[in-house]
C-alpha cells in the first residue's frame, strides 16, 4: 500500500476541510461523484484523527483518500 500526498478541494462546513469534491493527483484532477462511505480513526493515546472517505471519482474509479487533522493534509491511499 502506498500513501501520497494530494491537493483537495473541499466543502468546509462548521469544522475546516469537511467533505472532498475534487482532488488532484499525478497532475490529473478528479471529481468526487459519490462518497461511498466514511469514517474516523483515532488514536486512544494521542487523539489524533483522521477522516477517511471511499469515493467515486469522474474517471469511474474509486479512491481511498484521508485528512490528517494534525498534518492538516490530504492523502491517496494507492493499493
Amino acid at each position: 500500500m502506498l500513501v501520497e500526498i494530494i491537493e483537495v478541494v473541499a466543502y468546509s462546513g462548521y469544522r475546516v476541510e469537511e467533505c472532498p469534491r475534487l482532488f488532484i493527483t499525478r497532475g490529473e484532477q478528479i471529481e468526487v461523484i459519490a462518497i461511498l462511505n466514511m469514517w474516523i480513526e483515532e488514536n486512544v493515546k494521542t487523539k489524533k484523527r483522521k477522516r477517511f472517505f471511499r469515493v467515486r471519482g469522474s474517471d469511474g474509479y474509486e479512491y481511498s483518500i484521508y485528512y490528517d487533522e494534525e498534518m492538516m493534509q490530504w492523502f491517496l491511499i494507492r493499493e
